[in-house]
């Protein structure tokens, strides 16, 4: 038998231990609730989230999906250019624009692009108001979907493009292209000279190997010898010839008009109609200053583009300026060159320019 008084040492070993077990579990289940409670708040927290973002989704989407354009700035005018597009980089550098709109309580912002289809993918999504490609881009755009529409056109030159090869290539007519690596930016206006200037050699598009390049990319693969051809536009044109002494097969002539055009959103158009008279105004009088001085259009935008004034002012002087309304003409040599896509499968289904052309 056991001593009482051992049994009373078991016994209070056992009862501290009760106790200490209890005041254990106390505290575990204290901090179990403690979390379970956070767990809760925050999932609510979450949902009340989630609720909130659910309510502004559709604004944001709208904002970012193509084909749906947001809500046009009153006050703001977002302008996309093309560095070497005369015009525009002209009139941003002069700064006439932002005195214009000022004075109607508007002001603008500004955005390059290597060329018109990247830019054009802005106004799809809704990134820019405005902008000036080569004729092409826009057909591209339309049969994507893009919301935008014909607001002027621009002559431009027919000697403002040109398909080169080296000085030294065995080339000598668009007909030896045959298999042969030929690079553009693909969707621009170079492109559709390509399709016509193959079309008239009795060559079909698949007949060459295309490469598609933005211009920076394609010059350096001309240079490098990377390709066999490159179809290309003014200023870079006049620069490659100054540059590397290589040769045009063909220019537009007899091809394609090359034709720029001035293009908008339609959520634009739509909303701020004077605002673009503005605007159009403003390109008009900086056409026609460029179109009267030749020389100091080449001294002034040398410095941004980093292109010898030299080889600017031969660009300048081989083609041609306006801000011209577009016409029935305009818009069926427009249709002609949709058409000739979709013939060879360019774009995927057939448009009609007249649909999306400014009645102003």
């Amino acid at each position: 038998m056991l001593s009482q008084r051992f049994q009373s040492r078991i016994l209070n070993i056992f009862l501290r231990f009760f106790q200490n077990f209890q005041q254990r579990k106390i505290r575990i289940f204290s901090l179990l609730f403690a979390v379970g409670i956070g767990l809760v708040l925050f999932v609510s927290a979450c949902s009340s989230g989630t609720n909130q973002q659910a309510t502004t989704t559709p604004t944001e989407q709208a904002t970012s999906t193509p084909n749906q354009s947001p809500a046009v700035s009153s006050n703001t005018v977002r302008i996309g250019f093309q560095k070497a597009g005369t015009i525009l980089s002209a009139l941003k550098t002069r700064g006439d624009l932002e005195k214009a709109l000022a004075a109607s309580g508007a002001s603008v912002t500004w955005s390059e692009f290597p060329s018109g289809p990247p830019m054009l993918e802005a106004i799809n999504s809704g990134s820019i108001d405005f902008g000036y490609t080569g004729e092409a881009p826009p057909i591209f755009a339309q049969a994507a979907g893009t919301p935008l529409v014909y607001v002027a056109y621009d002559p431009w030159s027919t000697k403002a493009e040109a398909i080169l090869v080296h000085k030294d290539s065995p080339i000598k007519t668009v007909a030896d292209l045959k298999g042969k690596k030929v690079a553009f930016a693909k969707g621009s206006n170079t492109n559709y000279l390509v399709v016509k200037a193959l079309e008239k050699a009795g060559l079909q598009y698949t007949d060459i190997q295309a490469v598609t390049l933005q211009p920076a990319d394609g010059r350096a693969a001309f240079e490098g010898k990377n390709v066999d051809a490159w179809a290309i536009w003014d200023p870079y044109l006049a620069l490659a010839e100054k540059a590397t002494g290589a040769r045009a097969l063909t220019d537009a002539t007899g091809l394609a008009p090359n034709r720029g055009y001035y293009l908008a959103a339609k959520s634009f158009v739509d909303a701020h109609a004077d605002t673009l008279k503005i605007v159009l105004d403003e390109v008009k009088k900086t056409s026609d200053w460029a179109k009267n001085n030749p020389s100091e259009v080449a001294k002034f935008l040398a410095p941004a583009l980093g292109i010898d004034a030299a080889v600017l002012e031969v660009a300048e002087k081989r083609r041609d300026y306006g801000v011209l309304t577009i016409t029935d003409e305009v818009i069926a040599k427009q249709q002609e060159i949709a058409d000739a896509f979709y013939k060879i499968k360019l774009i995927p289904k057939q448009i009609n320019v007249k649909d999306i052309v400014w009645r102003n």
